[in-house]
């Protein structure tokens, strides 16, 4: 007969095939954003000073500038992940294009500048 339920055969509203997928990118984001939120609390929890010299030197470490890159780029993916949802849910059709749009490029261009300053920093130029 057809897949769906019987009112979304009727208004013509079938799966579009993409929710469990967005669904999976959630859930693994919001897995790596504990995982590298925990590293980086305890990181910052065993800290000896907090200092600007301190901070900047122990960043310079690519065991920590790694793992900050990694925690920008899921946090960042994850949140765009999830404001894409509330667009789709809340936004009107003429809108939502050009709101997507925006998240997209507000998203890309934060954390393109997040990551850029921690690489600054991992490869030691002068602040």
């Amino acid at each position: 007969m057809g897949s769906g339920t019987s009112i979304g055969r009727v208004r013509g509203l079938g799966s579009a095939k993409e929710g469990a997928h967005h669904w999976w990118r959630q859930r693994v984001t919001a897995g790596s954003n504990l995982f590298l939120m925990l590293w980086f609390v305890i990181s910052i929890a065993r800290r000896p000073g907090y200092d600007y010299a301190n901070t900047h030197a122990w960043m310079q470490s690519a065991w920590v500038a790694i793992p900050m890159i990694l925690l920008i780029a899921s946090v960042f993916w994850h949140f765009r992940l999830g404001l894409q949802v509330v667009i789709e849910d809340y936004e009107h059709e003429q809108r939502r294009v050009a709101a997507i749009l925006l998240l997209n490029f507000f998203t890309v261009g934060t954390a393109g500048i997040a990551i850029f300053s921690i690489l600054k920093i991992a490869f030691g130029a002068a602040a």
